[in-house]
């Protein structure tokens, strides 16, 4: 039986589950026009059987399926997992735990920033995948059997991935690089979302506590109303249409339509949420408005040091096989630029032997780059 469709055969699949080493895991959703994703199938593989699951289906309850996941004693694989992970934390209030996601683990093999399954399959398990129906409805039912077998490769060929890169890693003894990266795929704090610190998300172009105080509302209140309606919040409101109410602090219905980009927002069920969001905004006493840190608004990082920091991140990439972005990301190197004691990832860890240390080395001119002799490769070299 490839498709689950009730819950004593589930049961009786996750039974036969207990006991091996890991299952794949992925899911299929739909999220086009909800805030919260729309489970439509769960692919899950053991060791002899994998089966799809649907979670649609009138005479399931998805118990079981939840149990196996929360089994500690039981290593879930997934690839590029944090959505699927999401789906089970939304619907149970607990994240699966232990994972291996093989997207991280191939970035540390060496396989490039953010490495698609399809190459991750067509490389370790030498198999070509059909993705004919990779935009296929999913909440459609009957399902075909094309969509089923479609969907069970994404968890048959994780199989011999997981393999191929858990092999890789014990030879390389870089099994623990993937500590810190899981275990933020594992905390709770990673899908909680907090109405009142979306406002931090908008390109806000001011630092006036004020100003940034309404924001604060109308992006609580947006993230609010789109989970009540269960609506993408952009649908609700557009991020510019909420920045510049927040400039312009309307007291009015009249007030809001003199926008061009709120106007929409001026009439129906929004308006009275967007006023009153406002005003609480405008209420809030000056001590308690938010402030911006001195990120970059006042100093700005030196760009010629930036530059460097990323030539020699690449010479590191390249020289031990390992994903620049796993490294290191922009908005790092920024923040190494500005100060040798910037509080990132970098600079701590693993991380900091390959790479950290090597850039304050180069800030402080201890560490030259150049052209290799054959003018192919950047070569490091210490001064």
């Amino acid at each position: 039986m490839t498709l689950i469709t009730d819950t004593a055969s589930l049961a009786a699949f996750c039974d036969r589950m207990k006991g091996v080493d890991f299952i794949t895991v992925d899911t299929e959703f739909m999220r086009e026009t909800t805030y919260w994703a729309k489970l439509c199938l769960v692919q899950v593989g053991g060791p002899d059987e994998a089966v799809c699951i649907d979670p649609l289906a009138p005479d399931i309850n998805l118990k079981p399926l939840y149990d196996m996941m929360a089994d500690h004693s039981l290593l879930k694989i997934f690839h590029a997992g944090r959505q699927d992970l999401e789906i089970f934390f939304t619907a149970t209030s607990a994240v699966p735990a232990p994972v291996f996601d093989t997207q991280i683990a191939a970035m540390v093999c060496g396989f490039g920033d953010q490495v698609g399954y399809e190459a991750l399959v067509s490389k370790l398990a030498g198999a070509n995948l059909d993705k004919s129906q990779r935009f296929t409805d999913w909440a459609q039912r009957p399902l075909t059997e094309r969509q089923i077998t479609y969907a069970l490769g994404d968890v048959t060929h994780l199989r011999k991935v997981y393999l191929a890169l858990k092999k890789r890693l014990e030879k390389t003894g870089r099994a623990s690089w993937l500590d810190e990266e899981e275990a933020v795929l594992t905390s709770p704090d990673t899908y909680k979302v907090d109405p009142r610190e979306m406002w931090r998300r908008l390109r806000a172009r001011t630092r006036a506590p004020r100003m940034l105080a309404v924001l604060r509302e109308l992006a609580a209140w947006r993230e609010l109303t789109a989970q009540a309606l269960d609506m993408p919040r952009q649908r609700v409101a557009k991020d510019d249409a909420i920045l510049e109410l927040a400039a312009n602090m309307p007291i009015t219905i009249d007030d809001i339509k003199r926008s061009r980009l709120a106007k929409p927002l001026a009439s129906g069920k929004y308006a009275e949420g967007v006023l009153a969001a406002v005003a609480k905004g405008r209420a809030v006493p000056d001590a308690d408005c938010p402030r911006l840190d001195s990120d970059g608004w006042d100093t700005q990082a030196p760009r010629a040091v930036v530059e460097l920091l990323k030539l020699l991140l690449k010479a590191r990439s390249e020289a031990n096989d390992v994903a620049q972005r796993l490294i290191a990301t922009s908005d790092e190197l920024d923040e190494i630029a500005q100060s040798d004691t910037a509080d990132v990832p970098c600079l701590h860890g693993w991380r900091r032997e390959l790479f950290g240390e090597d850039a304050l080395k180069l800030k402080r001119g201890k560490l030259a780059i150049g052209l290799s002799a054959s003018g192919k490769s950047v070569e490091v070299f210490e001064r």
